[in-house]
C-alpha cells in the first residue's frame, strides 16, 4: 500500500498524494471547476485529470521538480527559470478564458481593508504597511487582460533539467494583469527576475512587478495567518515587505 503524503490542509481545501496520485478535495465547486477548464484551455503542460467526483479531483503527478519554496534558494538553473518565463508568455499570448478576474476597483479596495486591518491589529508596524501600500500603488492602472493563472507560486511550477513539465493548481486562473503573474513567481526570490524577463521576452514592466510583490504580501498575509501558515519566516512575505523600506 502507498503511503498517504498531506500536501496541504486547511478549512477550505486539501490537497493529498498517494504515490502518483493527487487528490484535491475543495469545499467550493466553483474553484474546482475553473481549475478543470483553465488546464484543459492552458497551452502549457498541466496535470492530467484522472477523474473528477465533486468534492474531489484526482490529478496525475507531474514529473520533475518544482522550481522551489518561497523562503528557502532555488536549485533550478538559469535556463529553467528563463524556460517558465517563457511558459508564462506562452500562456499570456493564448486565447483569454471566458470568465474575468478580480477587476481594479476590487483589487484596490481589498487591499485597502487588508493594509487597515494589518495596522488596526498589531500584526505590521503602520509605516511598514504605508511605504508597501505607496509601492503597490504602480500596480493599480489599467492593463489589457490576458489569461493568468493567478497563483503562479514557484512551488506551483514543475521542471526537469533545464525544461518545464507543468503547471499545477489553476483554480485561480482568470483574465487578470500579466505582472502579477510574473510577480507571484518571482516573489521572495528578486534574484531570478533577470532570468524570467530573459524567456518571458518583451511588455515588462519592472516597477509594476515590484509593486505585485507588495500587494501580493499585503492581501497575503491575513490569509496566510488563518489558514495556519507564517508570513514572518525567512524570506517570506513579511521580508518581501520589508524589503522595499
Amino acid at each position: 500500500m502507498e503511503d498517504i503524503e498531506v500536501v496541504v490542509a486547511h478549512q477550505a481545501r486539501a490537497t493529498l498524494r498517494v504515490g502518483d496520485v493527487f487528490l484535491k478535495i475543495d469545499t467550493d465547486q466553483t474553484r474546482t471547476d475553473v481549475e478543470v477548464e483553465a488546464m484543459a484551455m492552458a497551452p502549457i503542460p498541466t496535470p492530467e485529470v484522472l477523474w473528477h467526483k465533486p468534492p474531489v479531483l484526482a490529478l496525475a503527478a507531474l514529473p520533475g521538480t518544482a522550481l522551489g519554496r518561497l523562503g528557502e534558494p532555488s536549485i533550478a538553473s538559469s535556463a529553467a527559470w528563463a524556460a517558465a518565463g517563457a511558459a508564462v508568455r506562452m500562456l499570456h499570448d493564448a486565447p483569454l478564458p471566458p470568465w474575468p478576474g478580480q477587476s481594479l476597483d476590487e483589487i484596490a479596495s481589498n487591499l485597502d481593508g487588508e493594509c487597515e486591518w494589518l495596522v488596526t491589529n498589531g500584526v505590521l508596524p503602520a509605516d511598514l504597511v504605508t511605504r508597501n501600500r505607496q509601492v503597490a500603488e504602480a500596480a493599480l492602472r489599467p492593463w489589457t487582460p490576458v489569461f493568468t493563472h493567478g497563483d503562479l507560486q514557484i512551488t506551483h511550477v514543475f521542471f526537469d533539467g533545464d525544461e518545464i513539465t507543468g503547471v499545477i493548481d489553476w483554480s485561480e486562473a482568470s483574465q487578470g494583469d500579466a505582472m502579477s503573474d510574473l510577480a507571484t513567481l518571482t516573489l521572495g526570490h528578486e534574484e531570478r527576475l533577470g532570468d524570467v524577463v530573459a524567456g518571458y521576452g518583451t511588455d515588462v514592466d519592472l516597477d509594476v512587478i515590484r509593486a505585485w510583490w507588495s500587494l501580493r504580501s499585503l492581501l497575503a498575509i491575513r490569509w496566510l495567518i488563518e489558514h495556519g501558515f507564517d508570513p514572518s519566516s525567512p524570506g517570506c512575505e513579511v521580508d518581501v515587505l520589508k524589503s522595499r523600506m
